[in-house]
């Protein structure tokens, strides 16, 4: 269940992680619970309605449910366990975000394997934590994610970028151009966490924009999203870990 552990961290430099409501101004941030096992969604839920900013709005038993639900509810952040019957959940983590991408999905599981979290950030989830993840992890990774930021396991982070380096210098990958300056202004905000308005704030820009220009940004990288556009240009050296 979710115990006390080191405070994972968020794919990010030197931002700190929001402490209040991030998905808009006066709404709350929509759950949608993921999990086989009914007392550990009941514990989640008992968890996360404690806080102010939080809704859990529904919570389904398997992968396929979870895509369902996700099509009804709508909601922002899916926390989605990997080992459950009819879909698993990296094939439903895939399948809800080539409908919805813009859904943020944390898995959280008991494994800690290293090709499990590789493969559960290569179908774009963004954030990965273990079940026994301290609660206010659990709490952070939701609004983190919320924001379109990422929050990985600190163990795993290290396995995760040495797999993604062996990847980009694979011979056989293919090249990517040469970033812009304001293609790397805006790899730089995604690792230090920024949402796309406070993308949009600082470089005085219409959300639209910064949307569309991080589109073409992914397709440039041949990244999915937020999540593999970030670890690709730490593993690629083109900006430095995050601390």
């Amino acid at each position: 269940m979710i115990g006390s552990m080191r405070a994972s961290a968020p794919l990010r430099a030197n931002s700190a992680a929001p402490t209040g409501p991030v998905a808009g101004e006066g709404r709350k941030i929509r759950v949608l619970l993921a999990d086989d096992h009914a007392l550990f969604r009941q514990g989640l839920r008992q968890l996360l309605e404690l806080e102010d900013d939080i809704e859990v709005i529904g919570d389904a038993s398997t992968g396929g449910e979870a895509h369902q639900k996700v099509r009804e509810l709508h909601p922002d952040v899916v926390l989605m366990d990997i080992n459950m019957p009819d879909m698993d959940g990296i094939s439903a983590t895939r399948a809800i975000l080539a409908e919805y991408p813009e859904i943020s999905i944390v898995i959280l599981t008991m494994y800690r394997e290293d090709d499990y979290a590789f493969q559960a950030v290569r179908a774009g989830a963004r954030g990965y934590l273990l079940k026994n993840a301290g609660s206010q992890d659990v709490v952070r990774a939701v609004r983190v994610t919320s924001q379109g930021a990422s929050m990985i396991d600190p163990t795993l982070v290290p396995s995760l970028l040495r797999e993604f380096h062996r990847l980009v210098n694979n011979p056989s990958a293919p090249k990517v151009e040469r970033l812009n300056d304001r293609e790397m202004t805006l790899l730089r905000m995604l690792v230090d966490g920024k949402s796309n308005k406070e993308i949009a704030t600082e470089l005085d820009l219409a959300e639209s924009t910064v949307k569309n220009n991080l589109s073409l940004l992914f397709q440039k990288l041949g990244a999915r999203d937020r999540t593999q556009a970030a670890v690709y240009a730490i593993a690629r050296g083109l900006l430095p870990k995050p601390e």
